[in-house]
């Protein structure tokens, strides 16, 4: 199958292109660095005129939530198209795409109300989710988790931790993974919910990353300064709170999780290193010494680079499936093992290509693109345990792909 682009999706591309040459100016860049937590700049944002007018800009333009039905806020649009608007805007570290959002899975299994109220106001940016998954115990091994959810009439109680909730002490509600019932095998007896982050008995702590101090640049890749551990004691929401079914979580946090994967901003989470060092190695020279002429260097862009379009070739694969309405099982976590595993390698490659000075940090004088490719070092290994393991993964691909025995 030849995954290429029509004239018109050309055209929308060089239309978005031409757009964010012309709104993203000085005033915009400075918010961004002021707000940027590692994770693109999202509408809705609190103390951010020219950012929020930004995504004003945008709305207009019907660029956010283009693939989403138009009864949720969306433009009823196409995958592609969508696609191409996203990338475009995660190249400038800007998300105008709801991966992550929790958006796919409250569409997927949410109530028609849940579908109504959430969908619109996390298109617009209104309202944005934190993700409760991990635990102190419970990483890799999720379905381990312990923060329970006991029903209490028309309520449930809910006790525990989690952990690395990244954007906890920014987002309006949480998406938790919670033990409904203790008794069941570990992966049943899991609900999803969703409610406010200011409801009370909710507590939100700092956790400071390795890409705090120096900052990490913007457009690193796991370049977050700050995570967080979150308590929950004694918390009442309502029953309606509950995502899909009671004990049914956690094949609904898998289907959100999978369709999550799907995406330009995901796709771009693996390949922008190899851009970055692309157009690096294109525009250095060093008294006479052009890297772009080392064959050891161009052997070894060109091996990243076949790499990389694999990466693209499998989003695509990925995309077409959910766009005809296909069975999407193992695809997902297919992109979340390749993927990952190649940024790695890129990053290792890269360290290797640029020698001592490509270890300084953001901040010396001597550092290379504002230390982006150190920083980036730093945060590689990141890629291959967030959102899933790529062991994990693997026994995913295996069990729904090949349909293999668990032993």
């Amino acid at each position: 199958m030849e995954f290429g682009y029509t004239p018109e999706q050309q055209a929308l591309r060089r239309e978005v292109r031409a757009f964010i040459a012309e709104n993203l100016n000085d005033d915009v860049k400075a918010e961004m660095a002021d707000l940027s937590e590692g994770f693109g700049v999202s509408p809705g944002r609190q103390n951010a005129a020219h950012v929020n007018q930004l995504f004003k800009k945008i709305g207009e333009r019907g660029w956010l939530g283009i693939s989403y039905p138009k009864e949720y806020g969306g433009q009823g649009g196409d995958r592609m198209t969508q696609y191409i608007v996203e990338e475009e805007f995660a190249r400038v570290d800007i998300s105008v795409g709801l991966g992550g959002s929790g958006a796919p899975a409250i569409l997927a299994a949410g109530t028609e109300e849940q579908k109504r109220y959430y969908v619109p106001k996390l298109i617009t940016g209104e309202y944005s989710f934190a993700l409760g998954f991990t635990e102190p115990h419970a990483g890799a091994d999720l379905a381990s988790l312990q923060c329970r959810a006991v029903r209490d009439g028309d309520e449930y109680v809910i006790n525990g931790q989690k952990m690395y909730t990244s954007s906890a002490h920014m987002a309006t509600h949480i998406y938790l993974m919670a033990r409904t019932n203790p008794n069941l095998p570990k992966h049943r007896g899991i609900s999803i919910f969703l409610f406010p982050m200011d409801t009370p008995g909710i507590t939100v702590r700092p956790l400071w990353t390795i890409q705090n101090e120096p900052r990490a640049p913007i457009g690193t890749t796991y370049g977050t300064p700050r995570t967080n551990e979150t308590f929950f004691e004694d918390v009442r929401i309502p029953a309606s709170c509950l995502l899909g079914k009671e004990n049914e979580g956690w094949r609904v946090g898998a289907m959100g999780l999978n369709l999550d994967r799907v995406g330009a901003a995901r796709y771009l989470i693996s390949v922008r290193r190899d851009e970055d060092i692309v157009n690096w190695v294109k525009s250095s020279n060093f008294d006479g010494y052009a890297p772009a002429k080392d064959p050891a260097i161009r052997d070894k862009i060109a091996e990243l680079w076949i790499e990389a379009q694999v990466c693209r070739l499998m989003t695509m694969r990925s995309m077409s499936i959910v766009e005809h309405g296909g069975n999407f099982t193992y695809e997902g976590s297919a992109e979340k093992t390749w993927a990952p595993e190649h940024g790695v390698r890129t990053t290792e490659a890269i360290a290797q290509m640029l020698g001592p000075y490509g270890q300084l940090l953001n901040g010396s004088p001597h550092a290379v693109e504002s230390g982006i490719f150190a920083h980036n070092l730093q945060g590689a290994f990141q890629s291959g345990i967030n959102h899933g393991s790529t062991q994990v993964m693997r026994d995913q691909i295996c069990r729904r792909g090949l349909d293999m025995p668990r032993k």
